[in-house]
């Protein structure tokens, strides 16, 4: 097993774990590894435990009812996959769960996930600190789905990412990985981009983005 830093997990950070070796000692959970491009999670598994992304990331994707296959985001170690559906009365995985490299998973049963919160009430806030920050999360990709038009999207998803106009930012994205975010298909993702590298309203060096102009791209989320 790889060192596990539990204090840079969301649902640990306010737990003040000193010795991480005793309390995985105590913790009655398991870990397994995966190679890369693993399918470790299908959409509609069923969620009976905490699944804790300890080792590498993953990429997670929804399939819709009419087969495309969008992506929702890329996940970094340490974090919890999906934490919110163990307590859920319809508990089953949203989505697919992809390893993009060697990762390891630990699995911690429902049972014990209860047990912590009874006996560290700094871990339960941890949890559903955590848990309201991914409603936000799904809200606001509710909202970039909303949007009728690619270049909508794209002025959501940049001004979301840019800190500032004309300071330029990396998008850890592909032009492909970008089309599967949005759900659409890569050619009319690229040709969107370059109208608006044309038009002076982005720019673009590789993973490298720059707004330039704030205001026009708000006038694009509709």
């Amino acid at each position: 097993m790889g060192k596990v830093d539990l204090s840079a997990c969301p649902v640990c950070s306010k737990s003040d774990i000193v010795d991480e070796l005793a309390f995985l000692d105590d913790l009655k959970c398991t870990i397994k590894s995966y190679q890369k491009n693993t399918l470790i999670i299908r959409q509609g598994d069923i969620c009976d435990a905490l699944y804790v992304l300890t080792l590498g990331s993953v990429k997670t994707e929804m399939i819709t009812e009419n087969g495309n296959i969008l992506g929702i985001e890329i996940i970094k170690a340490p974090r919890p996959l999906a934490p919110a559906f163990v307590f859920s009365d319809n508990n089953r995985f949203p989505v697919n769960v992809t390893s993009l490299e060697e990762v390891e998973i630990m699995k911690i049963p429902k049972a014990e996930i209860m047990r912590l919160m009874m006996t560290n009430q700094n871990f339960m806030s941890s949890f559903m600190t955590h848990n309201a920050n991914r409603t936000q999360f799904l809200t606001n990709r509710l909202q970039l789905l909303s949007i009728k038009t690619i270049k909508g999207k794209l002025a959501h998803f940049l001004l979301e990412n840019s800190l500032e106009e004309g300071k330029p930012f990396e998008i850890n994205r592909n032009q492909t990985g970008l089309a599967d975010f949005f759900g659409v298909a890569r050619p009319s993702l690229a040709r969107s981009l370059s109208e608006m590298v044309q038009e002076g309203l982005i720019q673009i060096n590789k993973k490298e983005y720059t707004v330039l102009k704030t205001k026009q791209l708000r006038e694009l989320l509709v």
